[in-house]
């Protein structure tokens, strides 16, 4: 069984994020804040993370940062979670060096489709 972290501060966000997760058969972690979702990438190693961008204490991107310093989690795939829908926002996300961008609100079969992606490919290089 996969176990996917979910970084997210939106009590909402992340009780349907992971009731579909669980509802499909993967374990999951949670976080608050960015840095208890950096604590727990490091310390849990989980799978896959995912990763909303604006977030109470450090942003996404800084938290995908302190991930790709550990080298030993450099399989782990990060994939950002935001409402920010502007293709040109988007792309800066991704570029930031997350592997894949899902947009909020999530339309479940796409963001399944997304996550068991990330798991089977890993990283995109």
């Amino acid at each position: 069984m996969s176990t996917i972290l979910i970084v997210e501060d939106n009590a909402k966000n992340m009780k349907l994020v992971r009731d579909v997760l669980q509802h499909h058969g993967y374990a999951t972690l949670e976080a608050e804040t960015g840095e208890a979702g950096l604590q727990l990438a490091l310390t849990r190693r989980p799978d896959l993370v995912l990763m909303d961008i604006q977030l109470p204490d450090i942003d996404g991107a800084t938290v995908l940062a302190g991930i790709r310093e550990d080298r030993s989690l450099d399989a782990m795939p990060v994939l950002a979670v935001s409402a920010s829908v502007m293709p040109d926002e988007q792309r800066r996300i991704v570029h930031s060096g997350f592997d894949g961008f899902i947009a909020k609100p999530i339309s479940i079969k796409p963001f399944l489709a997304a996550v068991q992606r990330a798991l089977a490919e890993g990283r995109s290089k």
